[in-house]
């Protein structure tokens, strides 16, 4: 299966701090799948790293391109993508 990218803008009002980091990082593990993350051009993490997202200095606004490999690459992408545009901190 060939891998699946997209490009989506983070909607949380503060970034992936601690909190939506950890929301997205569980997430990206209990996809099952590889699935990295990057910001802008920059290397790729692992998106199931919480230290490796927070690591990025993703803000409000800020485009990553996630990137999966797997059976079910696009419902992963699909989930995590509607975790990254979601305000966590307006909650």
């Amino acid at each position: 299966m060939p891998q699946v990218s997209r490009t989506v803008r983070i909607g949380s009002s503060h970034g992936l701090h601690a909190r939506p980091a950890k929301i997205f990082a569980q997430a990206a593990k209990d996809a099952g799948i590889p699935i990295t993350i990057a910001k802008d051009s920059g290397s790729p993490v692992n998106a199931a790293s919480i230290l490796g997202v927070i690591a990025l200095g993703v803000e409000q606004g800020d485009y990553v391109t996630l990137t999966a490999d797997g059976d079910d690459a696009e419902a992963a992408l699909d989930k995590l993508s509607e975790l990254l545009t979601t305000d966590h901190d307006a909650e």
